[in-house]
């Protein structure tokens, strides 16, 4: 009887595995359990297969409710080579690997019947992607476009024109130009900003799109524990250079992308940190690590930051006084994804989490971030931090609001006071990828909940 109840709960958790549903079964995400996503990496012409069913869902589902919601009649996407819009090439399916010479993008709303027609104003077409209007080639191609566009008469235009947000404004000074001379006063006069239809898009992800992201998280947590540990750090020998070309190799090696430089940073006691001057970058014992690194795979990107300690000799732990700075933090991440609530803008969700964590009696800085397609995404930002330090105009790109079936870096600094340093500050920069949708925000492949140790 035994051994079928074994049996039985190692194929229900056989299946969570396989499924992606085990996630929140794990307090730290797959690093503490032997589950390795980074061990199931899939190869270059399956993650197209993937990347471009999710695309198609995409095209079907979530550009007709954007262009509705936005009611917006057409929408046009008009790059050059290797100047792309921001949001052209998650328009496009794999292998596509830049826009050809100039290539034009049209999504018209023939209404609900008929639904969203996607077509292509390029010199080059898109097989089923999207139907070619310009097949007379003996025509100039904005003279093509305006002829379709005259003869679809749509209401409101959607141009990517947009004074606040960059990935709204992918239409350049020449092709507006050049279009606007295509389509007359009274056409170019139906111009709408696309803004938000562009946000939109970018931010809103699939069903498929938000079970697998669980798996691109755990091949994210691998890496972590992995170089955050005895395989990589030789304590007194090894430097954080070291572990971030350890780190970059690691990428390479797994055939994955980044999209910016890993790093990794010390936290030293003050009296320690004196006798370790001359070679600071060397990791020594008795010191808080930190790391901030991302991957994009499949076209999704991650953000992290975790915190190791690296045991002094007789040591087989952390300080309790760093070990309550963690718990400082995740009670700051409780907080702040509390607040949480569709429709609220990134303003009201910052102000009133600083302001509650605060009562709480902690010490954070919340500077968040939309996640997705890029890593400094698309979508509802949060940032806590004054006009001279935080990027330009993010109080205005705050006011958009928060829409469900989004990703975000739940991303703030937490401080500290350690009694074992000495009563000195201890800063948790901590970051973890989660998810909002209608059940709340929550992480996507759990968070750190204890320090790493390094012997």
């Amino acid at each position: 009887m035994k051994h079928i109840r074994n049996s039985f709960f190692f194929l229900i958790f056989s299946f969570l595995v396989l499924t992606g549903l085990s996630g929140n079964l794990f307090s730290q995400g797959n690093t503490t359990a032997d589950v390795k996503d980074s061990r199931n990496i899939l190869p270059e012409k399956k993650r197209a297969e993937v990347m471009n069913q999710w695309l198609e869902w995409r095209l079907d589902h979530i550009i007709p409710m954007l262009m509705r919601r936005e009611n917006i009649d057409l929408w046009l996407i008009i790059n050059r080579e290797y100047n792309e819009d921001p949001v052209y090439m998650s328009l496009v399916p794999e292998p596509t690997m830049a826009a050809r010479r100039t290539s034009v993008l049209m999504f018209y709303d023939r209404g609900e019947e008929k639904g969203i027609e996607r077509l292509s104003g390029s010199y080059y077409g898109m097989g089923k992607w999207y139907r070619t209007t310009w097949e007379d080639k003996k025509k100039k191609q904005f003279e093509s476009l305006a002829d379709f566009i005259k003869k679809i008469n749509p209401k409101k235009i959607g141009i990517n024109v947009s004074p606040t947000f960059r990935f709204g404004d992918g239409l350049t000074a020449s092709m507006k130009e050049k279009l606007e001379q295509a389509l007359g006063p009274e056409l170019s006069s139906r111009f709408v900003s696309a803004e938000n239809l562009c946000l939109g898009w970018l931010e809103t992800r699939s069903p498929q799109e938000l079970s697998v992201y669980r798996h691109i998280c755990g091949i994210a947590h691998d890496i972590i524990a992995e170089f955050f540990s005895n395989e990589v750090i030789t304590p007194d020998i090894t430097t954080t250079d070291d572990v971030v070309w350890w780190i970059r190799q690691k990428y390479t090696d797994l055939g994955l992308d980044t999209w910016f430089q890993p790093s990794v940073s010390i936290q030293r006691y003050e009296k320690t940190a004196e006798k370790y001057k001359e070679n600071p970058e060397v990791i020594r014992r008795g010191d808080l690590l930190h790391c901030d690194i991302g991957i994009k795979y499949l076209g999704l990107c991650t953000d992290m930051q975790w915190q190791a300690y690296v045991c002094k000799t007789g040591e087989d732990d952390a300080p309790e006084g760093i070990k309550k700075a963690l718990d400082r933090a995740l009670k700051v991440a409780d907080i702040f994804m509390n607040e949480f609530r569709v429709g609220r803008t990134g303003n009201e969700i910052t102000d009133t989490a600083m302001k509650k964590a605060a009562e709480a009696g902690l010490r954070p800085l919340i500077y968040s971030h939309p996640l997705g397609f890029h890593g400094h995404a698309a979508g509802c930002s949060m940032d806590a931090r004054d006009p001279e330090s935080a990027p330009e105009g993010i109080r205005t790109e705050m006011e958009y609001t928060l829409h469900y079936n989004t990703c975000y870096a739940i991303e703030f600094s937490s401080i500290t006071s350690v009694p074992e340093w000495g009563g000195q500050d201890v800063r948790i920069g901590f970051e973890e990828d989660g998810v909002f949708t209608k059940d709340g925000c929550h992480f996507i492949d759990g968070c750190q909940k204890k320090i790493l140790i390094i012997k």
